[in-house]
């Protein structure tokens, strides 16, 4: 339990029972948690978030610096430790990242097509592609498009303090979410 209180900065009743689900296999046990997490995190996104803090990230040359508006719901939250940290890891993910915009639905319709276009001009002179059917190359273009949001949208990208590439921003956020049993929602940042 406590191996497993480690890995998910989450409460010991909460480990407990997710070890208690798994047989004991700490793995299995964590992405009970993170699944938990996302449903939780889900559950909780109609809610109003007014409060908040701003994390800010400067870099040691001077010359790079990012502020984020971290929203929750209660100003205990926002006073709260883990997410004054979220806050911050976030803000130095966006210096390093320079995302084009927090969600997908916040992504300037023109550049999206702008982008598909681009794409499926690439397609039509690839020749691998000569005679594909149309359809086949729409959905080639809408997963090349996914991976374009995946590196460019805050939510989408992996994290950068996860070396392993496998927590993206959402995920990180939901895992907040799970602790501290609030809605948390990125508003502006620069």
């Amino acid at each position: 339990v406590m191996e497993l209180r480690k890995i998910t900065d989450l409460p010991m009743m909460q480990c407990k029972k997710a070890l208690t689900e798994t047989d004991g296999n700490i793995e299995k046990a964590e992405e009970l948690l993170a699944k938990r997490g996302a449903k939780i995190a889900e559950k909780k996104a109609g809610r109003a978030t007014t409060e908040g803090t701003i994390g800010f990230y400067l870099h040691h040359d001077g010359k790079t610096g990012v502020m984020v508006e971290l929203n929750c719901e209660t100003d205990f939250v926002a006073k709260n430790e883990d997410f004054k940290a979220l806050a911050k890891d976030i803000a130095l993910h966006i210096a390093f990242h320079d995302p084009v915009a927090a969600k997908r639905e916040d992504v300037p319709a023109e550049w999206i097509e702008k982008e598909k276009n681009i794409i499926l001009g690439m397609l039509e002179e690839d020749p691998k592609m000569q005679g594909k059917p149309d359809g086949v190359k729409e959905q080639i273009a809408t997963g090349k498009l996914n991976k374009f949001f995946a590196e460019r949208v805050l939510l989408e990208q992996p994290f950068v303090k996860d070396t392993s590439g496998k927590t993206s921003v959402k995920e990180l956020i939901e895992s907040v979410v799970l602790k501290l049993r609030e809605n948390i929602s990125i508003g502006r940042y620069q």
